[in-house]
């Protein structure tokens, strides 16, 4: 046991031969990394020129304000609410002035602005198209374009509802809830049908309450 423990020590004297032998370059190289890093210190100084370090009391940090926070709850019930609030039973007839093409306008508001929207007067902004989706889902979408157009500020914007070529007897089922829920809408002032570039019988042309809206050529 005693001769083969000492057997075994034979390796680790080796290890530290070698380790003496190399510890000379070793220390060179390391000073020749010292060197080198202390050159490239002294070329950046010379390069620079003299600096002053500042003192902690010298610096400033910047500190970002937080956004304003956002009432996306908020917003998301008065949708809701909105939604709730457009009925499809509203008497269409009793709320719009009807001509020999059906429009709308709110009281005070004159029928040459009518007149100018079925004409394409006014630059549209903005459009809905309600193509392929059920009533509740047409309604919401409805709800949220208004309110988003309301926000952005548009004043002229195109409600397509499509003329029911595909819907069970060839009825435009959306035009008419449309037009209900259009009428319940306090930002919408007025309405008329699209003239026909501009989706005909398929399509709302919608003014909304606000500043003067653009128009796209001289009456």
């Amino acid at each position: 046991m005693k001769a083969s423990g000492l057997h075994a020590l034979g390796p680790l004297r080796e290890a530290l031969r070698t380790r003496q032998r190399e510890a000379p370059q070793r220390a060179e190289r390391e000073a020749a990394e010292r060197a080198g890093l202390e050159a490239e210190r002294r070329a950046f100084a010379d390069a620079v020129g003299p600096v002053t370090r500042l003192g902690p009391s010298a610096r400033s940090e910047h500190r970002r304000r937080p956004p304003p926070p956002l009432a996306q709850q908020r917003a998301l019930d008065e949708q809701a609410a909105l939604r709730q609030a457009w009925s499809d039973i509203v008497d269409v007839e009793s709320l719009l002035h009807t001509d020999e093409e059906l429009s709308f306008r709110r009281p005070g508001v004159g029928p040459d602005v009518v007149a100018r929207l079925r004409r394409g007067r006014w630059s549209i902004q903005g459009q809905l198209d309600l193509h392929g989706l059920r009533r509740d889902e047409a309604r919401a979408a409805l709800v949220e374009f208004i309110a988003v157009a309301a926000r952005r500020g548009w004043r002229c914007v195109r409600i397509v509802h499509g003329k029911g070529l595909g819907s069970p007897g060839r009825e435009p089922v959306l035009k008419a809830k449309v037009q209900r829920w259009l009428t319940q809408s306090d930002t919408v002032i007025a309405f008329a049908q699209a003239s026909a570039p501009h989706g005909g019988a398929g399509a709302l042309v919608v003014l909304l309450a606000g500043a003067p809206a653009r128009r796209s050529a001289p009456d």
